[in-house]
């Protein structure tokens, strides 16, 4: 659409409806919005849209002006958008916020749930149909648009804005839970530098008359009401979940845990506080320093007797458990929320790139790494379940019970206290556990942080330290809930309903946005802008059908069959689901509001505001030398 600068066109050969050069300037003749002058630093409204709002990327909008371009008219600043010092910042960045605490428990436990390695059939069918190609298309709207998840919807679609709003209070909730998880797991390192660690015995404050430790050197008999010392260590010393009575009776806050999530957010303030520059060097840790120990814990676990055990249990597949739906659900969740788009991390994390980064090549990489770091982590739980199994001389299956964070403070923390240098392997697991929630967390505030900015630069452009802390204050105040003694039912409903439907709800209005109202037809055009090749068909018939049908099968399957919520020896009540069911709603409420705020405000008849409401109402910059241009 645009001519050098450099070009010998001259101003004479200019015809109608072509871009001209003329004293410096690079115009476009029809209804042009914008002049540029060549060193991109300043932008002029042109005669024939003067008195016009010309909206500007990055949330900064033109300087209404009721005259022609002189020395005395106010000027409009384009401030450059920060950038990743390196490209590495960003992968290991994205990698970071992939790969979290979900990969070490979820996958493992979904995996031999399903059929082992028969399910592995349907979570790479679900990765490569429904998975990746969202999460790829998520990497090029926020590289080509430059914004966060708020204002970036007034470049495709304005009428789904209230998207954006909604991606925000759902991050807000997973901040919530998430980093008490983080918490826990704080005090677990703590309580592991000590020369014998508290939860290899039966003889702390804590325990009960149920306390059986089956690794001591007695003859230890299993009944049914035994509780190992690192159950009781869980539930009695860290959650202290007998001093509640469930969510009707919360009880106290433990000032312990509150103590460790305080410490917690003053890490996550100073870490993103000054943005990606500061974020991407933190990440060169927490985004490597898992891998590091997964290494060590994985050739620690497959030299212990009994490891082949676990391994042949998770791996060996069940053939007849592809038949069965509620697989396949699985499969298709696992891959979705392990990736994590909707939660407007990667359109924050892809703005910040340069434009013609191939953020194709990116989300292969990202992807796969994410998956294979699921696969591997499996073999790192199972080697020691199946130690586990050997030493209470009972099937893998029996000792595989827990799931979720219960798979890592209860069986996982025990098998490594009865290891031989069990004070240093907890200190390396528990804090793996810390740097893999760290950079999500990262992410999941930066998704916030980005998509508000944006939105309004004006009002936090300059106050972006301002605005982290009381983000964060926000977020440790809503915290408070998980800090309980009952915590640990609050963070299982929030879990379960808060961000799972509603994410869904959330990406599959994305999708349908970007590929049928902008149009896939544009968006591939955008695509082939920045990396000079326009997406197969494979890709187009991914994001106009298949990823939203994939997201569909999803939510109608979860909300058809919701789950039966029980932790430990709690069952939720029945109107625990109606309060998650309205928790999750809570968020994306925003979006059908805003629809209608937008069609209110919008002058015109009805068909009208319809129209101009699904149009694009701002152009996108387009870095063009050492100009920005604006894509028409």
């Amino acid at each position: 659409e645009t001519e050098p600068l450099t070009s010998k066109k001259d101003a004479s050969d200019c015809s109608k409806g072509e871009d001209c050069k003329e004293n410096g300037l690079l115009v476009r003749n029809p209804k042009s919005a914008l002049r540029l002058v060549e060193d991109g630093n300043k932008v002029h409204p042109s005669q024939g849209d003067k008195g016009e709002a010309a909206q500007i990327s990055n949330g900064y909008s033109g300087v209404q002006s009721s005259g022609p371009c002189n020395g005395e008219q106010q000027l409009m600043e384009l401030e450059d958008r920060e950038t990743w010092s390196k490209k590495i910042d960003f992968l290991l960045s994205v990698i970071g916020y992939a790969v979290d605490l979900g990969n070490v428990w979820r996958f493992p436990y979904i995996c031999y749930q399903n059929g082992g390695g028969a399910f592995l059939i349907p979570y790479t069918i679900m990765a490569i149909f429904g998975g990746i190609p969202l999460f790829y298309m998520e990497l090029a709207l926020g590289q080509y648009h430059r914004n966060g998840c708020i204002s970036i919807w007034r470049k495709i679609c304005p009428i789904f804005k209230g998207i954006g709003f909604a991606i925000c209070i759902i991050d807000l909730y997973v901040a919530s839970y998430y980093n008490t998880i983080m918490a826990w797991a704080f005090y677990y390192l703590i309580s592991s530098f000590t020369a014998e660690l508290p939860w290899t015995s039966c003889t702390n404050p804590w325990n009960t008359g149920n306390c059986t430790n089956y690794f001591s050197k007695d003859n230890i008999s299993w009944s049914l009401h035994s509780t190992s010392p690192a159950e009781e260590f869980y539930t009695r010393q860290v959650l202290q979940v007998h001093r509640s009575n469930g969510l009707d009776d919360l009880g106290g806050i433990s000032w312990q845990l509150t103590l460790c999530l305080l410490l917690i957010f003053t890490i996550v303030y100073f870490s993103i506080w000054k943005g990606v520059k500061t974020s991407g060097k933190v990440v060169w840790v927490t985004a490597t320093f898992p891998y590091i120990i997964l290494f060590i814990l994985l050739v620690r676990g497959a030299t212990l007797p009994g490891a082949w055990r676990g391994v042949l249990y998770y791996l060996k597949p069940d053939w007849q458990k592809l038949l069965a739906t509620e697989v396949w659900v699985d499969a298709a969740a696992q891959i979705f929320f392990s990736l994590g788009p909707g939660f407007g991390v990667l359109l924050a994390y892809a703005s910040y790139n340069k434009f013609h980064n191939n953020c194709y090549q990116d989300a292969l990489v990202t992807s796969t790494v994410n998956c294979l770091t699921s696969f591997v982590s499996g073999f790192v739980i199972f080697t020691v379940l199946g130690y586990m199994a050997e030493m209470r001389n009972e099937d893998v299956s029996e000792v595989a019970k827990d799931a979720g964070p219960s798979l890592l403070f209860i069986t996982y923390a025990e098998a490594i206290a009865n290891m031989p240098a069990s004070t240093f392997f907890a200190i390396i697991f528990f804090l793996m556990l810390l740097t893999l929630g760290l950079d999500s967390t990262f992410a999941g505030l930066e998704g916030v942080i980005t998509g508000v900015l944006d939105e309004f630069p004006h009002v936090w452009g300059k106050r972006r330290e301002l605005f982290v802390l009381g983000l964060t204050i926000v977020c440790f105040l809503g915290s408070l809930a998980t800090l309980t003694f009952g915590g640990a039912y609050v963070v299982k409903l929030f879990e379960e309903y808060a961000t799972g439907p509603a994410v869904l709800t959330v990406v599959f209005l994305e999708a349908v946005a970007v590929s049928w109202f902008y149009g896939i037809t544009q968006f591939c055009n955008d695509v082939k802008e920045m990396l000079g090749s326009a997406p197969g068909w494979y890709w187009r018939v991914c994001w106009v059908a298949i990823s939203p049908l994939f997201l569909l099968f999803v939510t109608c399957s979860f909300l058809s069959n919701p789950p039966e919520l029980r932790l430990f020896d709690y069952d939720y009540p029945y109107w625990t689901t109606v309060v998650g069911y309205c928790i999750g709603t809570s968020s994306i409420i925003f979006i059908p509001i805003y629809m209608v705020y937008r069609l209110v405000v919008t002058p015109g008849t009805l068909k009208e505001r319809i129209l101009k409401s699904i149009t694009p109402e701002t152009a996108t910059e387009i870095p063009f030398g050492d100009i920005r241009m604006n894509a028409v």
